[in-house]
């Protein structure tokens, strides 16, 4: 399970220190692609493949479907893990999520989410001046 929150710097070359507790959930190779609110989504190669069936079972008739599958699709890498437990994340993505020096990489159960400093912060005051009330909405998801 992919719990916890990390703060790491990227590099000027694009890399990216994965936090170490994460390295044996992730795998040696994963995929990241871009993410909800922001941020960039990591997935292990299991937790990929099954959210690629989930995926191919979207009406393709659907303009909605269509436009989520490829923007989700078409920025997706895969990455692989250096010797130093660090992974190249691509210029797209990095522009996409505003990846500039200081980032949170987030555990969120089977997957991680990659985080500017300032989005992170932003996020984190937002969601924590609602969270009671968002906890109390969960009631209705059977929690």
């Amino acid at each position: 399970m992919l719990i916890g929150e990390y703060q790491h710097n990227i590099d000027a070359k694009g890399r990216l220190i994965m936090p170490a507790k994460f390295r044996d959930d992730l795998g040696e190779r994963f995929i990241i692609t871009r993410g909800l609110d922001g941020c960039l989504f990591g997935y292990p190669q299991e937790e990929w493949s099954e959210l690629e069936e989930k995926l191919k079972q979207l009406p393709l008739a659907k303009k909605d479907a269509r436009q989520f599958t490829r923007f989700f699709y078409s920025a997706a890498t895969e990455c692989e893990l250096d010797k130093q437990g660090r992974i190249n994340i691509p210029q797209n993505l990095r522009q996409y999520a505003k990846l500039d020096k200081e980032c949170h990489v987030i555990g969120v159960s089977e997957r991680i989410e990659i985080w500017s400093n300032e989005r992170w912060s932003q996020y984190a005051v937002e969601a924590e001046e609602s969270y009671e009330d968002i906890a109390e909405s969960m009631i209705d998801f059977g929690f």
